[in-house]
């Protein structure tokens, strides 16, 4: 079903998920729309990661609803949400050690039509020059930091609607940092919307369009990435001190 403009392009709604009967998150709901990234801040065991695993379809949710292009996600799983436009880049650059560069990409796309492939893997190396240098390289002969741009070009063969990214800048030096950020801020000008899970504040809200807080399972402040005493009013909302 399309989606208007008006409508946003995920809509997460009261959702409860976790690990057994351990719950982590209690009630989420945010919304993100078609050409915007939203960031997601918060410490430690808010839930971050738990609700990005939930949405892409790695973790079952009980409670609520995951609508994505108009469509519930309810009973999806990941292979699914990613055929559907909606791709998840899991924390940790797992990349194929093993492989080639250009393989791992071919191998992100191996549900694309095989005459398309190629132009796919062409269009995600053209973000990263640093490693399209290197695509006859095994991925194991990569620095971190290019695993991680290389997990990040697997994730742009899909030419997602959304892109959802679990905290890329881990592990990354200052400068490839701001390189993955760039490349963020670049999908959203060309209309892909992004999700983005990360720890470096200031760096994110100079790309983001909005942010939630988050703190044990639930959002604890919504805002404009732009709001003046943003960083101060996140810090107090972990700590319950702020929820406007």
């Amino acid at each position: 079903m399309p989606i208007s403009e008006a409508d946003p392009l995920l809509a997460v709604r009261a959702l409860e998920a976790g690990y057994g009967k351990i719950n982590v998150l209690h009630g989420m709901t945010l919304d993100v729309r078609a050409g915007e990234v939203v960031a997601l801040l918060g410490p430690n065991g808010a839930g971050k990661t738990t609700l990005l695993r939930a949405i892409s379809g790695l973790l079952p949710w009980g409670a609520g609803d995951v609508m994505f292009a108009g469509s519930s996600l309810r009973g999806i799983g990941p292979r699914e949400t990613a055929r559907g436009g909606l791709v998840h880049v899991v924390e940790g650059h797992r990349v194929f050690t093993q492989q080639t560069v250009t393989d791992n990409l071919l191998l992100a796309a191996y549900d694309i039509p095989r005459g398309e492939r190629l132009a796919r893997v062409e269009e995600a190396l053209a973000y990263f020059p640093e490693i399209a240098a290197k695509r006859n390289d095994r991925g194991g002969a990569l620095s971190g930091g290019q695993q991680q741009m290389l997990a990040v070009a697997q994730g742009l063969v899909r030419r997602p609607k959304l892109l959802m990214l679990d905290e890329p800048s881990a592990g990354l030096s200052p400068v490839l940092v701001d390189r993955v950020l760039a490349v963020v801020a670049r999908l959203r000008d060309t209309g892909t919307a992004v999700l983005l899970v990360e720890q470096l504040i200031e760096k994110v809200l100079a790309i983001a369009d909005r942010v939630y807080a988050v703190a044990q399972g639930t959002v604890v402040l919504e805002a404009k990435a732009s709001e003046p005493n943003l960083p101060h009013r996140l810090e107090r909302a972990y700590f319950g001190l702020d929820q406007s």
